[in-house]
């Protein structure tokens, strides 16, 4: 735990260091904050107290910023030769998988705790369900841990940080939208199955209120999958 813990301060470091959490938690706030508020189908448009506008805005906007934040965390290593050196190290793949991963959550959880004062307006415009609040930002953070999986293993392929981000776009788009459009179409089986993998219909769930076990799952087997692929990668690399 506690080496896991030396790469998690040393990666959040290295984001603030390079201005990357900056720009993020900048971005995200602008971005969460204009269409949530101003542009298009906001709160006030809508007329009801509610983040469903925010819940939206927000998944999409991570979707792709996501990528971005972790596209340097292996594939800069790979490139300047220094993953060979940590690899060397007493530490297992796990242990750096896993500090990488805890640092990039921690800081889209910082992003999220910034957009607490919507909430704290949004009670002094109407009655709030504090239920669909709190389901809508597990399952910000449920699908944010995806995403990072995602971006991580991508990372691990190899040392280009452009392929790697575009990698991870290409892989979200399956969940997001690929596998929906293909289950309608299907029937059986095969219709559940594809259905069951599309991100949007597990996070529309979830912002509705409900804390369903099979969202939950979903999104944690997704990430699980994802850094057991990225382990692989690592394990190619240290016996190579």
């Amino acid at each position: 735990m506690k080496k896991i813990l030396i790469i998690t301060k040393r990666e959040l470091q290295a984001y603030f260091d390079s201005l990357m959490a900056y720009i993020l938690l900048i971005l995200f706030l602008g971005f969460s904050g204009f269409f949530t508020w101003i542009y298009g189908s906001d709160i006030f448009f809508i007329k009801q107290a509610t983040l469903m506008p925010f819940f939206s805005i927000a998944y999409w906007t991570l979707f792709f910023f996501i990528p971005a934040l972790t596209m340097r965390l292996l594939s800069e290593e790979n490139s300047l030769g220094t993953i060979e050196l940590l690899l060397t190290k007493p530490i297992s793949n796990w242990q750096v998988i896993m500090g990488k991963f805890t640092a990039s959550l921690l800081l889209i959880i910082v992003a999220l705790i910034l957009t607490l004062p919507y909430v704290i307006s949004l009670t002094t415009i109407g009655n709030v369900d504090g239920g669909q609040v709190f389901s809508g930002y597990v399952a910000l953070i449920l699908f944010s841990s995806m995403m990072i999986g995602i971006g991580l293993f991508t990372s691990s392929i190899g040392n280009n940080q452009i392929v790697s981000y575009l990698l991870a776009l290409f892989i979200g788009i399956f969940f997001q939208i690929i596998f929906q459009m293909l289950g309608q179409n299907l029937f059986g089986f095969a219709g559940y199955l594809l259905n069951y993998l599309s991100t949007s219909s597990h996070f529309e769930s979830m912002t509705r209120g409900v804390i369903d076990s099979r969202d939950v799952l979903f999104f944690i087997g997704i990430t699980f999958l994802s850094l057991v692929f990225t382990e692989i990668m690592l394990i190619k690399k240290r016996y190579v």
